[in-house]
């Protein structure tokens, strides 16, 4: 649920991440946005997977992209990549945890159509877990062809999208050998959604906003 208007305070923002890049592949340029702007009081990052090489590449990921945020928090967790749907209780439990220590004025999660069952398994448990809270599904381009159609937009600088991008390409190095893992990728998702909402800049970051209390 998103209940608009926020207002001008800052938020209590709380993204959560199947893998490590999840985060700022699917709404990385929002959150540069939004700290660039003063719109975060606190963050909440969230990863739920990674080996030790990809656990160091997501916390450089947050660092990265929380610059200036002096409230934070980063989380990660060593779930199976994969087999998110074959571990429930184990991590049922871990959003039970989060809901007890956070109260987040908007949650960043993936899409509950995202064919990674990761994504999907994350998705689900945000649901049922932030039931009153303001939830941004953000997506990720990928092979199984998944996109959807959002409904919220974020338009974006074309200087934060490279931002953004140069951050993504020098953080998670171990995923440069993939064929989906270019500039151009990112690229052409921002430009396509920043057709879609006429944004001035010409680019933007596309989201899901179920349901909308005004």
């Amino acid at each position: 649920m998103l209940t608009l208007p926020f207002g001008d305070r800052p938020l209590r923002v709380l993204a959560l991440g199947a893998h490590p890049d999840d985060i700022e592949i699917g709404c990385g340029g929002t959150m540069l946005r939004l700290a660039a702007e003063g719109r975060i009081a606190e963050a909440r990052w969230v990863v739920l997977s990674g080996t030790p090489e990809r656990a160091a590449e997501a916390r450089r990921g947050a660092d990265c992209f929380l610059a200036g945020i002096e409230r934070r928090e980063v989380v990660l967790r060593e779930f199976r990549d994969g087999f998110f749907p074959h571990a429930g209780p184990a991590l049922k439990e871990v959003f039970e945890e989060l809901k007890g220590a956070f109260e987040p004025d908007v949650v960043f999660a993936p899409r509950r159509e995202d064919l990674h069952q990761d994504h999907r398994a994350v998705a689900e448990l945000a649901w049922q877990t932030f039931r009153d809270h303001a939830i941004l599904e953000y997506e990720i381009a990928k092979y199984e062809g998944d996109l959807g159609s959002p409904n919220l937009y974020v338009t974006l600088p074309e200087e934060t999208c490279r931002r953004k991008i140069e951050l993504i390409q020098d953080t998670f190095r171990s995923q440069a050998a993939r064929t989906w893992f270019t500039a151009d990728t990112f690229w052409a998702l921002l430009r396509l959604r920043g057709l879609e909402s006429n944004a001035p800049s010409r680019y933007a970051e596309g989201f899901t906003a179920r349901k909308v209390v005004l």
